[in-house]
C-alpha cells in the first residue's frame, strides 16, 4: 500500500500557506482560502472546495477519470456582474459563514495563483432565464405584466444567479453561538465520525469547508443597484423541499410560496427595484429528507390522523429536535449582498426575520402567503405554524400545540 501522510500536524515541509485575517479590507492582507488536498503545510482550510461533493472527486480520481493534480484553467470564467465589495464585507462579526472574496479569486489572487496555490472560488455567478408555470398563470391572471426585458410574454424570467459554496471561519461560528470554539471543533470533529481530525490538532487553521451544501441566488433586476440606500429589495428566503419544489407534492407550500417570493421580485424589479430569492440546500429543516419522510408517515398515521396540534411534536419524536437550519448564520447572505433593508420580505417565518433583524437588516413588510395558494393537504402545516407563532395578517386560528420541547419550527 503506498504511503499515507496524515494532515494532523503543521510541520510537513514545503511553503507555508498564506495566512488568512479574517475580514481584512485588502484581500491581499485577508488571504486566499486554499483547500488543496495534500500536503497540509500548502493549505490554510481545514476540509476541501466543494465540500459536499468531495467524495465524488475521490471516486473520480480512484477510478483513474480524474487526476489527483488537475488545477481548473479559470479562463473566462469571471463572474457575469459585478458584486462588492461592501463595508459589510470588512465587520468580521457579520459574515462568518462564506468568503465574501469568493468569486473574485482570479482577480484579486492572480498573483498566487500563478506562484502555484490551488486556490478556487467558492462563489460564481452567471445569467439564464427562469421558467416557471405558475409565473405564466400569473400573467394570465392580470397580476404580472410581461415587459419584454424582465419577464416575456412566454414567462421566462431574465435572472443573475450566484452559487455559493460555504466557508466558516470558526471563531465567529462560534461566537455567533455563543459556544467556546475549543467546544465548536471537538463536537463538529466527534459528531462527523472524526472526519476532519486537524479541527482538534489543528487550532492554528480558522477556516472550515463544510461537507455541506450551499446557496443559490437568484436577482431580479438590475444587480449594480444592490448596496445603495435608495434600492427598494424583494426577498423570498427559501429552504430546499425537493418534493414540492420540484415534484409539486401538496403535503407542503414550499413550491407555491417559492413561486409567489418569485412572483412578488419580478414586480419590484418592474418598479425599478431589484429582487433577491435565496435557496438554501437545507433539505427537511436540514434534517434530511429521510427523516422528513418518516415523519410525514408518523404524522398521517398517528391516532385521528394528521392534526396541527401534533404537527410539531411528531417530528421531534422521530428526529429528537424540531428544526436544525440555524437561520443565525443565514444573513451572512444580506451582508455579502449589501443589503441592510428588505422592504418586501416574502416569508412568514419568525425565526428567519428575527435572524436577519438580530443581525441589524431592517425589515419594512413581511409578505405572508395567499390563502388560495395554500394547497389543502398543507392547511395542517399553516395552521400549526400561526398558531406557534408565525406572521399572519389575519388572527390565527386557536390551535393547542403539543408542547415542543427543542427549536421552533420554520418554512
Amino acid at each position: 500500500m503506498a504511503h499515507i501522510r496524515l494532515n494532523s500536524h503543521p510541520a510537513q515541509g514545503g511553503a507555508a500557506a498564506p495566512p488568512v485575517v479574517w475580514g481584512a479590507r485588502d484581500p491581499k492582507v485577508r488571504g486566499p482560502v486554499v483547500g488543496t488536498v495534500g500536503n497540509a503545510a500548502q493549505r490554510n482550510a481545514i476540509g476541501v472546495h466543494s465540500g459536499s461533493y468531495g467524495i465524488y472527486r475521490a471516486l473520480a480520481i480512484a477510478a483513474h477519470e480524474l487526476r489527483a493534480d488537475h488545477r481548473p484553467d479559470f479562463t473566462d470564467t469571471s463572474p457575469a456582474e459585478a458584486i462588492g465589495p461592501f463595508e459589510s464585507w470588512f465587520d468580521p462579526k457579520k459574515i462568518v459563514s462564506l468568503d465574501p472574496w469568493g468569486h473574485k479569486v482570479a482577480e484579486v489572487f492572480a498573483d498566487e495563483l500563478k506562484a502555484g496555490w490551488d486556490i478556487r472560488p467558492t462563489i460564481a455567478v452567471t445569467k439564464a432565464h427562469v421558467a416557471m408555470p405558475e409565473i405564466k398563470d400569473a400573467i394570465e391572471a392580470g397580476r404580472l405584466r410581461p415587459d419584454n426585458d424582465i419577464l416575456s410574454s412566454s414567462g421566462d424570467v431574465k435572472v443573475t444567479k450566484a452559487a455559493v459554496e460555504p466557508v466558516w471561519w470558526l471563531p465567529g461560528i462560534a461566537e455567533r453561538f455563543g459556544v467556546k470554539e475549543v467546544d465548536l471543533r471537538r463536537t463538529l470533529f466527534e459528531q462527523t465520525g472524526g472526519m476532519y481530525t486537524e479541527l482538534v490538532t489543528r487550532p492554528d487553521l480558522e477556516l472550515f469547508l463544510p461537507p455541506i451544501g450551499g446557496a443559490t441566488i437568484y436577482f431580479v433586476g438590475d444587480v449594480s443597484k444592490l448596496g445603495k440606500a435608495e434600492t427598494k429589495i424583494a426577498c423570498r428566503l427559501h429552504d430546499e423541499c425537493n418534493g414540492s419544489d420540484v415534484f409539486s407534492s401538496d403535503i407542503c407550500t414550499c413550491r407555491p410560496y417559492l413561486a409567489h417570493g418569485i412572483e412578488v421580485c419580478i414586480d419590484m424589479a418592474q418598479k425599478g427595484g431589484v429582487g433577491v430569492v435565496i435557496y438554501n440546500r437545507k433539505e427537511g429543516r436540514a434534517l434530511g429528507e429521510v427523516t422528513k419522510f418518516l415523519v410525514y408517515n408518523a404524522r398521517k398515521r398517528q391516532v385521528g390522523g394528521d392534526s396541527a396540534a401534533q404537527y410539531f411534536n411528531r417530528t421531534e419524536c422521530v428526529a429528537g429536535v424540531q428544526d436544525m437550519r440555524f437561520q443565525e448564520l443565514m444573513p451572512d447572505m444580506f451582508h455579502w449582498l449589501g443589503i441592510s433593508r428588505i422592504d418586501r420580505f416574502v416569508s412568514m417565518s419568525n425565526l428567519k426575520s428575527d435572524a436577519l433583524r438580530e443581525q441589524g437588516i431592517e425589515i419594512v413588510e413581511q409578505v405572508a402567503i395567499p390563502d388560495e395558494l395554500i394547497p389543502a393537504d398543507a392547511q395542517v402545516e399553516m395552521d400549526a405554524k400561526k398558531a406557534a407563532g408565525y406572521f399572519t395578517p389575519k388572527k390565527p386560528a386557536f390551535v393547542d400545540l403539543a408542547k415542543p420541547k427543542g427549536r421552533g419550527l420554520n418554512e
